[in-house]
């Protein structure tokens, strides 16, 4: 398995392009545009794109989000993106978060600190976890699978590899919807692995 540093960066001509395919959208009629109650609002959904095309700003989150420990690895052929943030307590436990539809690693960033370093925020130094948060195959910038049938068990196969390759043999799991699935699989297949998992 090779790992080495991540960070983003989105090519100048796909932030452009976005915003010209959000110019010129062709919005459906609807017989109240501010209903929810047959799918989204279209006003809503027209101030989501008016935001995006106008007011979000890319490279600023960019920057924030290289702020992040990110790294690639290579395992088994396939490309997984994560954040592997370490504890200053060397005992703290190792745990591996994984996101669900739609989400994404993002989902994880405003508890990293929490975790990392509980005693910074009313917690016991005790409670520290070594945080490791993948993208599943195909969200954030892992890549999408070059094959069909990648399964939430083959996934947690694939996190156990990555979690002893950072010298993590034994850790805990969390994880929510198909995150869910994946730490479910993490604990059946591994159960000398993993000391325990949460779900949601």
């Amino acid at each position: 398995m090779s790992i080495r540093p991540f960070s983003a960066h989105v090519s100048q001509e796909a932030v452009d392009d976005l915003r010209v395919r959000l110019e010129r959208v062709r919005w459906p009629g609807a017989l109240d545009g501010a209903s929810w109650e047959d799918g989204t609002s279209l006003n809503f959904i027209k101030m989501l794109a008016d935001y995006w095309t106008h007011t979000f700003d890319w490279r600023a989150q960019e920057a924030r989000l290289n702020c992040l420990p990110q790294a690639m690895a290579t395992i088994g052929g396939t490309e997984i993106h994560f954040v592997h943030q370490r504890s200053a307590n060397p005992s703290a436990l190792p745990l591996i978060l994984t996101h669900g539809w739609p989400g994404s690693f993002i989902e994880m960033e405003r508890i990293l600190p929490l975790l990392t370093d509980p005693e910074a925020h009313g917690g016991n130094v005790a409670d520290a976890f070594h945080v490791v948060v993948p993208s599943l195959p195909g969200f954030g910038f892992s890549p999408a699978p070059a094959a069909v049938g990648v399964s939430s068990k083959q996934i947690a196969q694939q996190w156990r590899s990555l979690m002893v390759e950072l010298g993590y043999p034994v850790f805990a799991a969390q994880g929510g919807d198909i995150g869910a699935g994946v730490s479910m699989w993490l604990a059946r297949q591994f159960p000398r692995s993993v000391l325990g998992i949460h779900l949601n």
